[in-house]
């Protein structure tokens, strides 16, 4: 089992920056990427970004390119979210998955077994 802990949510103004955290603890080796999702109220869970655990590789949706960076301490089993720029529109729950295998497709498609609680993020305009 993998257990992931998020935090580093809150409330910003647009404009401003936030970082997010997610440390993961027990059976991490077995960790093969981790992404960060996100659910605004009334829509679905929507993906934003993922790193391979070995920190090598990471991709991005298009919407947060250029003002999200995903990254990950190997001494700390943590993997940040680091967001600037922030927008209304960014406002929703952040939660990070664990996948402990590639997907049908590889990489583009990891299989995320364990999740994070989220934290709340929130822009105001």
């Amino acid at each position: 089992q993998v257990q992931l802990v998020e935090s580093g949510g809150g409330l910003v103004q647009a404009g401003a920056s936030l970082r997010l955290s997610c440390v993961a603890s027990g059976r991490t080796f077995s960790i093969y990427a981790l992404g960060w999702f996100r659910q605004a109220p009334g829509k679905e869970r929507e993906f934003v970004a993922r790193i391979r655990w070995s920190g090598i590789s990471t991709y991005y949706v298009d919407f947060v390119k250029g003002r999200f960076t995903i990254s990950r301490d190997n001494a700390k089993n943590t993997v940040y979210l680091q967001m600037n720029s922030l927008k209304p529109e960014d406002t929703a729950v952040y939660s990070c998955a664990a996948s402990d295998q590639p997907g049908p497709f590889g990489w583009s498609d990891p299989i995320y077994n364990y999740w994070g609680q989220g934290t709340q993020v929130t822009v105001s305009s």
